[in-house]
């Protein structure tokens, strides 16, 4: 089985390099790395990652976050199609984790990720910089996931726990689905239309053992008042879409600053008014916030 590695990138240089040097050091190296570049140009001097660089330029505003992952697959030259987010650093056994998963059954798999402190990394100049124990002690399980599997697979009935750091998935599947919808665009919704409409095609989802990724440490904002008018369109797409809402966490936070009028039995959400400059600044989280 041939299996593309697949990142997308907009500035995070750091985390790309570091990214790279962690599928240097895979048990089983991939046949490839594809980075979905959504910026004027790639970054130059970036590590060798242990196997060839296939590079798409997929630039665009707001970030084309569906466009860069299609486009990323259509350039894959894999059977499986590992997709790890650019903050990412990969376990040694993660892409042989996924490659024995999809060796085993037809899915889309996902991986546990932890999620690192500010300063776990560091600079690390090669691979042998990496310290896999020391980020497996750091690293904190986000509280709404659920624990993986201590072997094999364990099929998972809610499409909704795709999330785009870490999974894999046949090319082949991704294909015939039409791969993620265009539609949305700039922040939110568009993994949890795929999601849905994997599931609806009746491919099962599986919690993977082994493919352990960590993710390395950036401020956030809860809410992420920054992405406000994405998240509403998308989430409105969403339900046109579904019949259902998606992002309720945020649209929640939203509806309970004042900002939106919307209930989660609501058909419509009905913009109140948009956050402030002083809002979205103050959603900004200091370096102890791991997740939202």
């Amino acid at each position: 089985m041939r299996t593309s590695v697949l990142t997308l990138v907009r500035g995070r240089r750091a985390h790309l390099a570091h990214l790279m040097l962690s599928l240097a050091g895979q048990s089983r190296a991939p046949d490839e790395l594809v980075i979905a570049w959504m910026q004027d140009a790639p970054f130059a001097d970036l590590p060798e990652p242990g196997c060839p660089v296939r590079h798409v330029m997929v630039p665009g505003e707001p970030m084309p976050l569906a466009a860069a992952r299609n486009r990323a697959a259509e350039a894959a030259a894999g059977e499986l199609l590992v997709f790890l987010d650019v903050d990412c650093l990969a376990s040694p056994g993660t892409v042989a984790a996924y490659e024995a998963g999809a060796t085993a059954r037809e899915g889309l798999f996902l991986g546990e990720v932890l999620y690192l402190p500010e300063g776990a990394v560091g600079e690390a100049p090669d691979v042998s910089g990496l310290d896999f124990p020391a980020l497996d002690r750091l690293g904190q399980r986000h509280p709404a996931k659920p624990p993986v599997p201590a072997e094999g697979l364990r099929e998972e009935a809610d499409a909704g726990e795709l999330w785009g750091l870490s999974f894999a998935l046949p090319k082949a599947r991704y294909q015939a689905v039409g791969g993620m919808d265009e539609a949305f665009v700039g922040y939110g919704g568009e993994e949890t239309d795929f999601a849905a409409r994997l599931a609806a095609s009746s491919l099962p989802f599986f919690w993977t053992a082994g493919a352990r990724c960590y993710h390395q440490h950036h401020r956030i904002s809860v809410p992420p008042l920054q992405h406000f008018d994405h998240i509403l369109r998308n989430a409105a797409l969403f339900r046109a879409r579904h019949g259902r809402w998606c992002m309720d966490y945020w649209l929640g936070q939203f509806h309970d600053r004042g900002l939106i009028d919307w209930r989660p039995a609501d058909e419509t959400l009905r913009l109140v008014r948009r956050p402030t400059p002083e809002e979205i600044a103050a959603a900004a989280c200091g370096g102890e916030r791991l997740f939202s």
